[in-house]
C-alpha cells in the first residue's frame, strides 16, 4: 500500500468512526475515486457534516434541558375547532340573583353554539374581605352547600358544555380560598383551582388591598383535560408570575383561562399587557373573563375579558359593561405559530431552567 493508500484509508477509517452510515470498508476503491489529487480533503466534508449534526444534537439537548422534565407535548383533539363564550357578568350583593343571572348568561351563551363557557372573578358576591368569609361556600359537600357550584354543574351537564366556573370563595375547614371550578360536559367536577398567588398590593393614592388578611393561598397549578382542549387554569393575580404560565405550556396547554377582576389602577395599564405576553411568550391561547365594572361597589373592576391567540394578537374583546362575547379558537395555529417561532427547540437548558416540582415528585413515585 502507497503512502497515498495508507493516509487515505485512515481517513476514512476516522470518518465511519464519526459517522457509522460511511459504506463499509469494501466500497473503499469506489470512495478512493472520489480523492483523486487535491480531493482528498472530502474526509473533512464529513467529518465537518458530522460535527454540524453533533451540534445539532447538543442544541436539543439544551432545549430540553430548558424544562424538568422535559415540556410535553399538545395532546391530540378530536377537533380543533372550539368556539368559547366569556361573560362579563354585573355582580351585586344578591347571592341568589348573582347565580341566576350566571345561570341565565351560560345558557344563552350555549344556545348560541359556545362550547366552552368561561365566567368572572368572585362572581356571586362583592369582592371584599369583608364579603369572602359571608358568600364563601363548602365546594367538596356541595349541595346546598355549594349553591354556584351546583348551579355550574347542573347547567354543564344540561347543556353539554365546559365550564370554568370564574372564582367564588371556598370554605374549607378552617381556610378560606378564592376558588376556581371547571366542569365537564357531564356535569362532573374535573378541576378545582386555589389562587396560588394571593393579590397584595400597596400603591399609595390609588389602591390597597390584602387578599392575604382573609384568604388562604393554594399550592398546586391546575391543567385539566376537558373535551375543548387541554386548559391551565390561573386566577386574577395568578397572571403577573409568567413561571405559571411556563409551566403550564410545559404540561402541553392549549389554552389558559384567568378568571380576574382587575382595578382601575393596574386595569388600563397591564391587563391586556399581561394577558398578551402570556400569549405569545407561551405560544398557546389566553382567555380572560373580568366582572362588569359598576361604579358604585367597593372595588371597581376594569372590565374588559378578552380572548388572546398565540400570536399575542387579540382575538375578541370587549369594553367595561356587561356583555358575552363568544369567539372562535383554532388550535392548529399553535402548532402553526411555534413552527414559525421555533422557540421551543432555542432554549439554552445549559443556562436557565424551569423546574416543575410536582410532576417531578409524581414521577419519582
Amino acid at each position: 500500500m502507497t503512502s497515498t493508500q495508507t493516509l487515505f484509508s485512515s481517513s476514512v477509517n476516522l470518518a465511519r468512526v464519526l459517522s457509522p452510515a460511511l459504506p463499509a470498508k469494501s466500497s473503499l476503491p469506489y470512495i478512493g475515486s472520489l480523492f483523486s489529487g487535491p480531493r482528498v480533503a472530502a474526509p473533512r466534508r464529513i467529518e465537518t457534516s458530522r460535527l454540524k449534526l453533533h451540534r445539532n444534537i447538543c442544541a436539543m439537548d439544551k432545549a430540553q434541558n430548558a424544562r424538568k422534565p422535559p415540556a410535553l407535548p399538545l395532546p391530540p383533539l378530536s377537533s380543533t375547532k372550539v368556539k368559547i363564550a366569556l361573560c362579563q357578568l354585573s355582580v351585586t350583593k344578591d347571592k341568589e340573583r348573582n347565580i341566576a343571572h350566571a345561570r341565565a348568561a351560560i345558557e344563552a351563551a350555549a344556545d348560541k353554539g359556545a362550547q366552552l363557557v368561561v365566567l368572572p372573578e368572585i362572581w356571586n358576591g362583592p369582592y371584599s374581605n369583608e364579603s369572602f368569609p359571608v358568600y364563601a361556600e363548602d365546594i367538596d359537600a356541595g349541595g346546598s352547600a355549594s349553591p354556584s357550584t351546583s348551579m355550574l354543574s347542573e347547567v354543564a351537564r344540561s347543556k353539554g358544555i365546559t365550564i370554568v366556573g370564574g372564582s367564588i370563595s371556598e370554605r374549607s375547614g378552617d381556610h378560606l380560598y378564592n376558588t376556581c371550578c371547571v366542569f365537564g360536559k357531564d356535569g362532573e367536577l374535573k378541576a378545582k383551582h386555589r389562587k396560588i398567588h394571593l393579590f397584595d398590593i400597596d400603591i399609595p393614592g390609588k389602591i390597597s388591598f390584602k387578599e392575604s388578611k382573609t384568604l388562604t393561598a393554594g399550592n398546586s397549578p391546575t391543567v385539566v383535560e376537558t373535551d375543548v382542549g387541554r386548559i391551565g387554569i390561573g386566577i386574577c393575580y395568578d397572571i403577573r408570575f409568567q413561571e405559571l404560565a411556563m409551566l403550564y405550556a410545559a404540561r402541553g396547554a392549549h389554552l389558559i383561562c384567568y378568571p380576574g377582576a382587575f382595578n382601575m389602577t393596574t386595569g388600563p395599564l397591564h391587563w391586556e399587557l399581561l394577558q398578551r405576553a402570556r400569549a405569545v411568550d407561551n405560544q398557546l391561547y389566553v382567555a380572560t373573563c373580568s366582572p362588569a365594572r359598576d361604579i358604585s361597589a367597593g372595588y371597581i373592576a376594569w372590565g374588559h375579558s378578552t380572548l388572546v391567540g398565540p400570536f399575542g394578537e387579540i382575538l375578541a374583546t370587549m369594553e367595561h359593561e356587561e356583555a358575552t362575547i363568544i369567539a372562535d379558537i383554532d388550535y392548529s395555529q399553535i402548532e402553526q405559530r411555534r413552527m414559525n417561532l421555533p422557540l421551543e427547540k432555542q432554549r439554552r437548558g445549559d443556562l436557565y431552567q424551569l423546574v416543575d416540582f410536582d410532576r417531578l415528585n409524581l414521577e419519582s413515585h
